[in-house]
Protein backbone atom coordinates (compact mmCIF):
# COMPACT_ATOMS: atom_id res chain seq x y z
CA UNK A 1 0.00 0.00 0.00
CA UNK A 2 1.07 3.07 -0.81
CA UNK A 3 0.58 6.56 0.79
CA UNK A 4 -1.61 7.90 -2.42
CA UNK A 5 -4.05 4.74 -1.22
CA UNK A 6 -5.25 6.64 1.97
CA UNK A 7 -7.95 8.79 1.45
CA UNK A 8 -8.00 12.10 3.76
CA UNK A 9 -8.38 12.03 7.52
CA UNK A 10 -10.14 14.66 9.06
CA UNK A 11 -9.92 15.39 12.41
CA UNK A 12 -11.29 18.59 14.70
CA UNK A 13 -7.58 20.52 13.66
CA UNK A 14 -5.35 17.82 12.01
CA UNK A 15 -6.03 16.82 8.18
CA UNK A 16 -3.99 13.14 7.76
CA UNK A 17 -3.35 12.97 4.22
CA UNK A 18 -1.67 11.12 1.05
CA UNK A 19 2.11 12.33 1.37
CA UNK A 20 3.28 14.93 -1.53
CA UNK A 21 6.80 16.06 -2.94
CA UNK A 22 5.35 19.48 -1.36
CA UNK A 23 5.77 18.01 1.87
CA UNK A 24 9.39 16.74 1.30
CA UNK A 25 11.32 19.50 2.44
CA UNK A 26 9.07 21.22 5.58
CA UNK A 27 9.53 16.99 6.39
CA UNK A 28 13.31 16.85 6.10
CA UNK A 29 13.62 20.23 8.12
CA UNK A 30 11.32 19.26 10.62
CA UNK A 31 13.36 16.18 11.11
CA UNK A 32 16.51 17.78 11.67
CA UNK A 33 15.65 19.73 14.69
CA UNK A 34 17.59 18.28 17.30
CA UNK A 35 14.00 17.28 19.27
CA UNK A 36 13.08 15.05 16.28
CA UNK A 37 16.83 13.54 15.22
CA UNK A 38 17.43 12.52 18.76
CA UNK A 39 14.46 10.02 18.43
CA UNK A 40 14.06 9.88 14.50
CA UNK A 41 17.82 9.57 12.94
CA UNK A 42 18.40 10.50 9.78
CA UNK A 43 15.21 11.72 8.16
CA UNK A 44 16.58 12.88 4.45
CA UNK A 45 14.47 14.02 1.28
CA UNK A 46 15.53 11.11 -0.22
CA UNK A 47 13.81 8.56 2.29
CA UNK A 48 10.67 10.82 2.21
CA UNK A 49 10.68 10.68 -1.41
CA UNK A 50 10.90 6.69 -1.58
CA UNK A 51 7.72 7.01 0.88
CA UNK A 52 5.81 8.83 -1.72
CA UNK A 53 7.13 6.11 -4.47
CA UNK A 54 5.85 3.66 -2.24
CA UNK A 55 8.93 1.97 -0.55
CA UNK A 56 10.48 2.60 2.76
CA UNK A 57 8.65 -0.92 4.32
CA UNK A 58 6.15 1.36 5.39
CA UNK A 59 2.94 3.73 4.85
CA UNK A 60 3.69 7.49 5.52
CA UNK A 61 1.20 9.83 5.52
CA UNK A 62 1.76 13.78 6.28
CA UNK A 63 -0.06 15.43 9.02
CA UNK A 64 -1.33 19.47 7.93
CA UNK A 65 -2.71 21.81 10.87
CA UNK A 66 -3.73 25.27 9.32
CA UNK A 67 -3.04 24.38 5.76
CA UNK A 68 1.18 24.02 6.96
CA UNK A 69 2.69 20.31 7.24
CA UNK A 70 4.02 19.87 11.00
CA UNK A 71 4.72 16.14 10.77
CA UNK A 72 4.29 12.37 9.47
CA UNK A 73 2.65 9.68 10.60
CA UNK A 74 3.41 6.41 9.39
CA UNK A 75 1.94 2.38 9.33
CA UNK A 76 2.90 -0.79 8.63
CA UNK A 77 0.65 -3.91 8.74
CA UNK A 78 0.93 -7.46 9.75
CA UNK A 79 -1.74 -9.50 6.99
CA UNK A 80 -1.71 -13.05 8.79
CA UNK A 81 -3.34 -14.75 11.32
CA UNK A 82 -1.85 -11.59 13.80
CA UNK A 83 -3.47 -9.09 11.82
CA UNK A 84 -2.44 -5.76 13.30
CA UNK A 85 -0.84 -2.40 12.17
CA UNK A 86 2.12 -0.54 13.75
CA UNK A 87 2.20 2.95 13.92
CA UNK A 88 5.21 6.17 14.52
CA UNK A 89 4.65 9.60 13.90
CA UNK A 90 7.10 12.66 14.62
CA UNK A 91 5.74 16.14 14.95
CA UNK A 92 7.67 19.79 14.53
CA UNK A 93 8.66 21.03 18.07
CA UNK A 94 6.68 23.92 17.48
CA UNK A 95 3.44 22.23 17.84
CA UNK A 96 4.57 19.87 20.28
CA UNK A 97 2.59 19.33 23.58
CA UNK A 98 -0.95 20.88 21.77
CA UNK A 99 -2.46 16.85 21.33
CA UNK A 100 -1.82 16.64 18.06
CA UNK A 101 -0.07 13.66 17.85
CA UNK A 102 -2.92 11.89 19.96
CA UNK A 103 -5.44 13.25 17.30
CA UNK A 104 -2.86 11.87 14.71
CA UNK A 105 -3.24 8.53 15.88
CA UNK A 106 -7.10 8.56 16.54
CA UNK A 107 -7.86 9.46 13.15
CA UNK A 108 -5.20 7.21 11.38
CA UNK A 109 -6.38 4.22 13.99
CA UNK A 110 -9.92 4.41 13.15
CA UNK A 111 -9.03 3.82 9.54
CA UNK A 112 -6.86 0.62 10.25
CA UNK A 113 -9.54 -0.71 12.38
CA UNK A 114 -12.65 0.33 10.52
CA UNK A 115 -11.43 0.10 7.13
CA UNK A 116 -8.37 -1.83 7.07
CA UNK A 117 -9.60 -4.94 9.57
CA UNK A 118 -7.22 -4.45 12.11
CA UNK A 119 -7.94 -5.43 15.31
CA UNK A 120 -4.52 -4.15 17.37
CA UNK A 121 -2.34 -1.37 17.15
CA UNK A 122 1.54 -0.63 18.36
CA UNK A 123 3.64 1.65 18.96
CA UNK A 124 7.12 1.61 20.14
CA UNK A 125 8.60 4.25 20.99
CA UNK A 126 11.86 5.10 22.77
CA UNK A 127 11.30 4.14 26.85
CA UNK A 128 13.51 7.24 27.34
CA UNK A 129 11.27 9.48 25.12
CA UNK A 130 8.65 10.32 27.72
CA UNK A 131 6.71 12.95 26.04
CA UNK A 132 5.91 10.27 23.46
CA UNK A 133 4.96 7.83 25.83
CA UNK A 134 2.78 10.01 27.59
CA UNK A 135 1.09 11.31 24.47
CA UNK A 136 0.84 7.43 23.31
CA UNK A 137 -0.88 6.54 26.39
CA UNK A 138 -3.79 9.38 26.67
CA UNK A 139 -4.40 8.49 23.05
CA UNK A 140 -5.10 5.44 24.99
CA UNK A 141 -2.17 2.70 23.90
CA UNK A 142 -1.06 0.71 26.95
CA UNK A 143 2.48 -0.34 28.26
CA UNK A 144 2.94 -4.27 27.60
CA UNK A 145 7.13 -4.04 27.92
CA UNK A 146 9.96 -2.98 27.62
CA UNK A 147 12.23 -4.22 24.48
CA UNK A 148 15.49 -4.11 25.96
CA UNK A 149 18.83 -2.69 23.69
CA UNK A 150 15.92 -1.95 21.46
CA UNK A 151 16.82 0.58 18.87
CA UNK A 152 20.46 1.94 18.23
CA UNK A 153 20.64 6.25 18.79
CA UNK A 154 22.62 8.42 17.02
CA UNK A 155 25.61 8.26 19.23
CA UNK A 156 25.28 4.32 18.10
CA UNK A 157 24.16 3.39 21.43
CA UNK A 158 21.77 0.54 22.26
CA UNK A 159 18.91 2.22 24.22
CA UNK A 160 15.58 0.14 25.45
CA UNK A 161 12.57 0.86 23.62
CA UNK A 162 8.59 0.46 25.03
CA UNK A 163 5.73 -1.53 23.11
CA UNK A 164 2.38 -0.57 23.69
CA UNK A 165 -0.88 -1.31 22.23
CA UNK A 166 -4.28 -0.65 21.60
CA UNK A 167 -7.48 -2.57 21.06
CA UNK A 168 -9.91 -2.01 18.45
CA UNK A 169 -12.32 -2.14 21.31
CA UNK A 170 -10.49 0.28 23.23
CA UNK A 171 -10.26 2.70 20.21
CA UNK A 172 -13.86 2.71 20.03
CA UNK A 173 -14.25 4.14 23.43
CA UNK A 174 -12.16 7.28 22.51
Amino acid sequence: MTSADIPVLRGPRLIVRPLADADVEPLAAIGSTPEVARWWPGISAEQLREHIAGGGGSTACAMELDGRTVGMIQFHEEENDFRHAGLDLFLDPAVHGHGLGGEAIVLLGRHLIEARGHHRLTIDPALANERAVRCYEKAGFRRVGVLRSYWRDPDGIWRDGLLLDLLADELAQL
